[in-house]
Parts: C-alpha cells; sequence; structure tokens
C-alpha cells in the first residue's frame, strides 16, 4: 500500500495534510497527541497499524495543525478547534464514515459523534478517556508538562517510556526521536495540556452511533478506568480489554487491536494459523529463510520495500524473536517439520 496525502484549508487559512490509503468505505482515524503523516508512515511498526486496517477500506489520517505536513498556527489549542480540523477533513468525503479515535483523539471523536450523529457509522475508541484531569495527579502533570517545555530530548524519552513500554529498544527510540520531529516544544506542551483539559463527560450520554471501547488493561498513560467511564457512559458500547501495558496502538499486541476494530466494523480478519502468523507473513517468513532482503521480498510479492519490511517487523514481535536469523531458523524447522 501507499498513501496519498492532500491538504484542506480552514476558514482562517490554515493549511491541513491528509492521507488516504487503501479503497473502500471511509475509517477517519483521529491520532493521538504528536503526528507525522511520512514519518509515521516510515516506521514500520505504525505503518503495519495502518496497512492492516486499511485493508478493504479507505483510512484516512491527518496532522492537526502545528504537527507533522500541518502548518503551524497562533491559536491555542482547543476542543473546538479540533473538531474545526475534523469537519475540514470530512468535508472531503461523500456520506457516512466509520470513526476511530485514539488517546486524545477518542474525546475529540466522542465530541463529534455527539453533535453530528448523521455521519458516523460506526465509532471506535482506542486508549481514550472521559476526563482528562483524571489521568493522573495534578503534580505529575504538571512535571511531565514542565518537562517537556524545559528539555524536550529528556522528556520526549520519558513520555516513550510510558507510551510504549512493550515495544522493543529500537521502537521505543524511533518514536522518542519521531515525537521530537513532530512539533516543536511548545506546541507539544500546549497540546498535551489540551489532552489533560478535555472533559468529555456531558457528551457520552450522546453518542447514538454503534461503538467499540478498547483499551489494554495496563495502560500507564490513560488507566483502564477509563475506558470503563467511557463504555458504561455510551449507551450499549461494546468493551474490548487487551492486555498489554503500551499506548501507543501500534506498541505491543497491534495485530490483535486491528482484528478487534476490524471484526467491530465489519471488515474481513484474516485468519491466523495456531503459531499465529497470517498466510502472507508465513510467505515472508520463508523467504527470509531463503536469504532474501527485504528489497528482494518486495520484488517476489509484488509490493514496496517498507511493506516487506513491516512484515518482517510483525513476524519478529509476533514470534517474540530479536533477529532476522531467528525468523530464518524458525522457518527452516517449519519446512522440515512439514
Amino acid at each position: 500500500m501507499e498513501q496519498r496525502i492532500d491538504e484542506v484549508v480552514l476558514a482562517d487559512g490554515t493549511a491541513l495534510a491528509y492521507a488516504s490509503v487503501g479503497q473502500g468505505r471511509p475509517l477517519v482515524y483521529v491520532m493521538g497527541w504528536l503526528t507525522h503523516l511520512r514519518l509515521g508512515w516510515e516506521l514500520p511498526a505504525e505503518r503495519a497499524l495502518y496497512e492492516g486496517l486499511a485493508q478493504g477500506c479507505r483510512l484516512v489520517r491527518y496532522d492537526r495543525a502545528g504537527c507533522g505536513l500541518s502548518a503551524a498556527v497562533d491559536r491555542p489549542p482547543s476542543l473546538a478547534f479540533e473538531l474545526e480540523q475534523l469537519a475540514a477533513v470530512t468535508a472531503t468525503l461523500d456520506g457516512p464514515f466509520d470513526l476511530m479515535g485514539t488517546s486524545m483523539g477518542a474525546p475529540v471523536a466522542v465530541a463529534w459523534a455527539a453533535a453530528h450523529p448523521e455521519t458516523v457509522r460506526r465509532l471506535v475508541l482506542y486508549g481514550g478517556w472521559v476526563r482528562g484531569g483524571e489521568l493522573s495527579p495534578p503534580p505529575v502533570r504538571d512535571h511531565v508538562l514542565g518537562l517537556v517545555e524545559s528539555h524536550w530530548g529528556l522528556g520526549s524519552e520519558v513520555l516513550t517510556d510510558i507510551f510504549a513500554p512493550d515495544a522493543d529498544p529500537l521502537t521505543r527510540a524511533d518514536a522518542a526521536r519521531y515525537q521530537r520531529a513532530c512539533s516543536s516544544a511548545a506546541t507539544a506542551r500546549a497540546l498535551l495540556a489540551l489532552s489533560y483539559r478535555l472533559d468529555v463527560g456531558d457528551l457520552v450520554g450522546q453518542v447514538r452511533a454503534p461503538t467499540l471501547v478498547v483499551h489494554r488493561t495496563g495502560d500507564r498513560a490513560a488507566p483502564v478506568a477509563q475506558a470503563h467511564a467511557l463504555a458504561e457512559g455510551i449507551d450499549d458500547a461494546e468493551l474490548a480489554l487487551l492486555p498489554g501495558r503500551s499506548h501507543l496502538p501500534y506498541a505491543g499486541d497491534r495485530d490483535e487491536l486491528v482484528r478487534v476494530v476490524r471484526r467491530f466494523l465489519g471488515l474481513p480478519v484474516a485468519r491466523r494459523r495456531a503459531d499465529g502468523l497470517t498466510p502472507r507473513q508465513r510467505e515472508v517468513a520463508e523467504l527470509v529463510s531463503q536469504g532474501c532482503t527485504n528489497r528482494e521480498i518486495a520484488a517476489r510479492l509484488g509490493i514496496d520495500e517498507r511493506s516487506a519490511e513491516g512484515h518482517v517487523e510483525r513476524i519478529r514481535l509476533r514470534l517474540g524473536f530479536r533477529s532476522r536469523a531467528q525468523i530464518a531458523a524458525w522457518s527452516s524447522g517449519q519446512r522440515e517439520v512439514g
């Protein structure tokens, strides 16, 4: 898959970048704190999440103002400004769409679904909350905000340890650098402060779309109690609790997260073998065992090199391996057993 990047312009002239990948019914994805459409697509773990979601539908993501490929602004972050940006992106679509909000994007998605029920076919909330003020005690919030403002490098590393404790060291290092590349320290602090202020307690009861609340039980950034609050506040909402501690959706067992979301949205769900790999992943593992590079795998399978890299990374994480050599040895052993 390859993403297509375009832009929309707000009434005040602010340009927002948005990306589309896949074909079919739109799934609008309101991302969390800091984003960068191009750099996120280049991270194998993050790209694997988006490619998994986009099979059989059109996944639409965007960089909020001041982040990634979108223009910087003087306006302070607010829920109203978040909804204005979401409105501009969804205006490019025809008819109702599925809506998925992750992290601080979840309360934004709740507010949108409450205000525009006719536009939302199904709603998915991952790692979200009802009241941002309940995410952590005030002294902890003040400390984190101060760290981001005064020492963005250290702040990004501390937050990555909180957001992605289940990720391997390379993914965590990439995530920390990625955060710093997404925005300035001032913008990062302002958006993080907004996440603590977001409160949709008076809106959850107004959501009418079929809703899935999915959360990792050990999430260190958003306590699982907030998932229960979302599910209890929205009529007939489904609650899916997954094991893991990572807040970032692409860290930890993202394949299971993708399966849960796709099943709820009515999209085909790839069947897993007993080893947890899809048929395509086993095919890639076999090519790894033959000594193929990512470029050679891509050529064999008719995909781009980044997709091949993402497949290898997903296989490694699924099987609990640390290296490509371990994948090769495992695949060779499977072939001998077969």
